[in-house]
């Protein structure tokens, strides 16, 4: 008892010196000695748990398929309803392992009608805590981009299809197969009767497509309670770059626009009205074609004025990555990109900012001939956004930019400028420990070292989780480079799905040996 006292006021006074003295040293060490030996036991440790994973593959395949059947949209809110029930298996799902659930109220959203809706909630779980332990949070998401058969679809995307070894359907990769992947991980430590050498805490949203409604909010009021434990956060939301695995240390952030142009009080008919007017649609196209240019280089001043500099160390990044650019022309489909070198290109998608024009609301796009002058229409276009860009700076750029255009075409139409989204860029320290995890986990179940890649799209959580909790985080991919996520035929082969499955057993060792 005496010694056990001892102990515990040792505890008290020197944990906190030792937690900064690692924090200090640790990141150093391991840069030192970025290819050591797996522990000893790592073998014995991941065997049988890499033995149930293959035993049980296809029954893992198979609650993929009933994942992927629920058609949890929510970009629709009418489906809604489908997002929670999706949930609700996961919840359940969880529970049934064991682990305790609460499905968390984020209030409601206001909706492009005016309307105000209760969003789904957020599932906030966890398995047995030993604060002896280090805590791993897992971020996913189980809602899913819209898909319909006639989009160009080669099977139907809410029944998982097995075609040559590539498991097709919507949320195969994006983001139901990842989720359901670190719950097979968690799984296989139970039945293999090994103790899961971390906590394990999930956090699992329904809006994540829309922009993830109260997550963040919710983030800050759990601060002090769901997260307060939490060491590490990771991610598994994205895709490697190439044929090899990858680790992800960084994001481009996002702001959407709308350009409203309000012109006459009805559509006119062109043979009546044509030519006597200043058209919408024509203001529209001028204010739209003033962004941004062939070449691709944005052309509202002072865009990329704070673009963090290229510094040397991130060039050789570049130069590791096995990036074939003759394959993606032919998986895009296309004949040459904006840039020559492979180097180029990657920078291109993952740390410039880049203008992207989505498409125009109002304007009549049905088959046919339809001969009137619109009159109100609504263009839409997004800037990504990289190290070191505000959202907030952004949007006001680009506002005036607009303004300033509109004024020189001297239209009485009315014009109105609004954005949306707003997510911040996240970029993470490649010194970070949970890398160095990550790296031997890849190690030991493909066999090669990973690449140090960049996602040119946006996952907002990353930068608001690292800015609300200070804690670490990490993206940690299981998807194929060419799992088109988002797009027609959107897949995860079952190598990726099971291999993935072992990635995340693995990483949970490899974490817990830190």
């Amino acid at each position: 008892m005496q010694r056990k006292l001892h102990l515990h006021n040792f505890k008290q006074e020197y944990t906190p010196r030792f937690k900064t003295l690692v924090q200090c040293v640790v990141p150093v060490f391991l840069l030192l000695h970025t290819s050591f030996s797996t522990p000893p036991g790592s073998s014995a440790v991941l065997e049988p748990l890499f033995q149930y994973i293959d035993e049980h593959n296809n029954e893992f395949i198979q609650r993929l398929a009933e994942w992927v059947a629920v058609q949890s949209e929510s970009a629709d809110p009418a489906k809604w309803g489908e997002v929670e029930k999706m949930l609700n298996m996961t919840a359940e799902r969880i529970r049934g392992m064991g682990g305790s659930v609460e499905l968390a109220d984020v209030g409601p959203q206001q909706l492009a009608s005016g309307e105000m809706a209760p969003v789904p909630p957020v599932l906030l779980a966890e398995f047995s805590r030993d604060p002896e332990k280090a805590t791993l949070c897992i971020y996913g998401h189980v809602d899913v981009q819209p898909a319909r058969t006639e989009d160009g679809w080669s099977t139907s995307p809410f029944n998982l299809t097995d075609l040559l070894g590539n498991l097709y359907g919507r949320g195969a990769t994006d983001n139901k197969g990842p989720v359901l992947a670190w719950l097979h991980a968690v799984e296989a430590y139970q039945a293999a009767k090994q103790e899961i050498p971390l906590n394990l805490k999930f956090i699992i949203e329904g809006t994540e497509e829309v922009g993830s409604y109260g997550l963040l909010e919710l983030t800050r009021k759990r601060n002090d309670s769901f997260f307060a434990d939490v060491d590490y956060i990771v991610i598994s939301d994205n895709v490697w770059t190439t044929r090899n695995p990858a680790l992800t240390y960084g994001t481009r952030g996002n702001s959407y626009f709308f350009v409203e142009v309000d012109g006459p009080k009805l559509d006119l008919h062109s043979g009546v009205y044509g030519g006597s007017i200043h058209e919408p649609m024509s203001d529209l196209i001028a204010l739209l074609g003033s962004l941004v240019h062939h070449t691709g280089k944005i052309l509202i001043p002072g865009i990329t004025d704070d673009v963090a500099p290229l510094t040397d160390t991130e060039r050789n990044i570049y130069q590791n990555i096995s990036f074939d650019l003759e394959e993606m022309k032919r998986v895009v489909g296309v004949k040459h990109f904006l840039q020559d070198t492979r180097e180029e290109v990657l920078m291109a998608r993952w740390r410039y900012p880049c203008l992207s024009i989505h498409g125009i609301e109002g304007a009549f796009s049905e088959l046919g001939m339809k001969t009137i002058i619109p009159r109100r229409v609504i263009g839409k276009f997004s800037i990504r956004q990289v190290s070191n860009m505000n959202p907030h700076d952004v949007e006001r750029k680009a506002e005036e930019h607009l303004k300033l255009v509109f004024s020189r075409l001297r239209s009485p139409n009315r014009l109105t400028v609004s954005a949306a989204v707003g997510a911040k860029p996240w970029v993470a320290k490649l010194s970070d420990p949970q890398y160095f995890a990550g790296k031997k986990a890849i190690k030991n179940v493909f066999g090669v070292e990973p690449e140090l890649i960049r996602e040119g799209s946006t996952i907002p959580i990353a930068q608001d989780f690292h800015e609300v909790t200070g804690k670490s985080v990490m993206m940690l991919p299981i998807g194929g480079h060419d799992d088109g996520e988002h797009s027609q035929n959107e897949k995860i082969s079952r190598y990726n799905f099971i291999e993935g499955t072992k990635l995340f057993a693995a990483y949970i060792h490899e974490l817990s040996q830190l």
